[in-house]
């Protein structure tokens, strides 16, 4: 049997990050297949194969999830409670990937479940340095659980 391929999925509505993430990713030697939704309710159509992905193989889960928190339709916490709240997804990594500062945001983030809370650098450089970290972390350092072996 063939071994699927390591992919991202990354959950943002604005176009310039995630061109900017992919950017930064690709140039930082990461080049795993990076699925990108514009908002919560295709993020959550995505990973439990309704709507537009009816009949996407839920079983090949993506590596990580980026997470943006500030969407259209259901936000990031949302979603990420969905998540957590679904045998399926429970044990998915979700790094939230945002902008806000916002001390809420970020205690109710750990709350429902991130594994991780990243504020997105306004510099490219620095922007670029982050998503590279976090692309090595969770495609060549972290260990997942029995699931992600399949």
């Amino acid at each position: 049997m063939k071994a699927k391929k390591a992919f991202i999925l990354l959950v943002e509505d604005n176009p310039n990050d995630v061109e900017l993430t992919r950017r930064a990713l690709k140039g930082q030697g990461i080049h795993e297949e990076i699925v990108h939704v514009a908002d919560g309710v295709e993020a959550l159509d995505f990973l439990f194969g309704e709507g537009m992905h009816r009949g996407r193989d839920t079983g090949h889960k993506p590596v990580v999830v980026l997470l943006d928190l500030k969407m259209p339709k259901i936000d990031g916490l949302q979603v990420l409670k969905r998540i957590r709240a679904h045998p399926l997804t429970d044990m998915l990594p979700v790094v939230i990937l945002t902008t806000s500062n916002e001390e809420r945001d970020l205690m109710d983030s750990y709350r429902f479940g991130a594994n991780s809370y990243v504020r997105k650098p306004i510099n490219y450089e620095e922007f670029s340095e982050v998503i590279g970290q976090i692309g090595k972390y969770w495609l060549l350092i972290n260990e997942f659980p029995p699931y992600r072996r399949s």
